[in-house]
């Protein structure tokens, strides 16, 4: 079964989703995810267990249910070269333990106003990773502060780490095993079973949710989980 969406409105909001539970071998459903579309022309095309995702611009998809204590994220990843009008490799993002600070209880109440657009971002608390961000150039770990549009990079998304060197890079189409952990005042992100970061948090700091964060690509995701740790 293949089933394929395509978005044209660019205010509203696309559904599509894994179960929350082991996903291996199971049929991706369409709901618990979330986009936020500033092109209002990205398409999903949900295969299997396979999410296919084009994104003219900026595209922010979030996993909808809130997590929070001790938590895995984890998938497969690739960026698509293979001379689609929308493949470029660059910016295999992800946001984690997102929280608006002005509607604490909702993080979706301004997802109208945020509609992709990377720079209102900066208005979120959340930890983020852009690999293979600036055309391909730079992978970074950053942390999110919640300080505003108006403030200066280095105040509300300071950059924690960088690597420049192609083997932190992305290569096209190239499977990449992704694996987010929070536990025990501590969270890494790990790419083909490398740790790249680790960032000693507070109790409690990265409960919120977790999002793909594209910009001009084309991507497939398989084998998503989430798993709570004890």
């Amino acid at each position: 079964m293949k089933v394929t969406l395509h978005k044209t409105i660019a205010t509203a909001c696309l559904l599509a989703a894994f179960p929350l539970a082991c996903l291996q071998a199971q049929q991706v459903s369409l709901k618990h995810w979330k986009a936020e579309d500033h092109s209002g022309q990205m398409s999903i095309v949900v295969a299997g267990d396979t999410l296919d995702i084009t994104s003219p611009k900026g595209v922010t998809m979030w996993y909808t249910p809130r997590l929070s204590g001790h938590y895995e994220v984890s998938y497969k990843v690739r960026v698509l070269m293979q001379g689609g009008p929308h493949d470029r490799l660059s910016d295999l993002n992800c946001f984690w333990g997102a929280n608006d600070p002005q509607h604490p209880d909702n993080l979706y109440a301004r997802a109208a106003w945020r509609q992709g657009i990377f720079q209102r971002y900066k208005s979120l608390t959340l930890m983020y990773v852009g690999y293979g961000g600036n055309n391909n150039s730079t992978t970074r770990f950053r942390e999110y502060f919640g300080k505003g549009m108006e403030t200066k990079d280095e105040q509300t998304r300071p950059v924690i780490k960088e690597y420049t060197d192609p083997a932190h890079l992305l290569k096209p189409n190239h499977w990449m095993r992704i694996c987010i952990r929070v536990e025990k005042g501590v969270t890494t992100y790990s790419a083909d079973s490398e740790e790249l970061f680790r960032y000693a948090i507070k109790e409690g700091q990265c409960d919120g949710n977790f999002a793909f964060r594209l910009l001009e690509n084309h991507i497939q995701v398989t084998d998503f989980q989430v798993k709570q740790l004890k």
